[in-house]
């Protein structure tokens, strides 16, 4: 609005000779300005085109919003802020779930394998022969006619486990080699 005002006055004020041959000033009002159409400048179309027919355009939105460049520029990054935080906690989210879908996936591989494995026993485990050997093995039977023997060594029994107890309590629980160690050093 001020260069507007300016473009006005300096128009207004045309210089003309007194009688004295100093310059001097015709008024406003003066009978000469108004008659006469006014001129318009126009600039020469490279320099539009090179400023893009964009450019009134800007300028009057620069006018019509009162905002500097600094301020554009403040305002553009809040919105880029805005919306970076907006987009963080979703960006979070699926990252996560992209984690935990890969965890369950291992997760599942594993399970199979285990379900494999078991597949297998229990085909193993219905032969017969299979079964007869885990019940010798586990719960001690044995066929008629068959002579079982047991050998039952010391630590198996109550007694000896307490035998044992008592023998690691009278020596504190040290080891033998500590023991010559330290019969060794005296």
């Amino acid at each position: 609005m001020n260069q507007r005002g300016r473009e006005r006055s300096r128009r207004g004020r045309r210089t003309e000779r007194r009688a004295d041959g100093q310059p001097g000033r015709r008024a406003a009002g003066s009978p000469g300005a108004e008659g006469r159409p006014r001129r318009v400048r126009r600039e020469p179309v490279k320099s539009r085109l090179r400023r893009g027919f964009g450019g009134k355009q800007v300028a009057g939105a620069t006018r019509v919003l009162g905002m500097s460049t600094t301020r554009r520029a403040a305002v553009i990054a809040i919105v880029v802020c805005a919306l970076a935080f907006t987009l963080a906690v979703p960006l979070r989210t699926y990252l996560s779930q992209r984690g935990e879908i890969s965890q369950q996936e291992q997760r599942q591989a594993q399970l199979r394998d285990e379900v494999e494995q078991l597949r297998a026993r229990q085909a193993a485990l219905n032969d017969p022969a299979q079964v007869q050997a885990e019940a010798r093995r586990r719960l001690r039977y044995v066929m008629p006619g068959e002579t079982p023997y047991l050998v039952q060594l010391p630590e198996d029994t109550p007694e000896g486990q307490q035998q044992l107890a008592q023998q690691q309590a009278g020596t504190g629980g040290v080891a033998w080699y500590q023991r010559l160690w330290s019969t060794v050093g005296h």
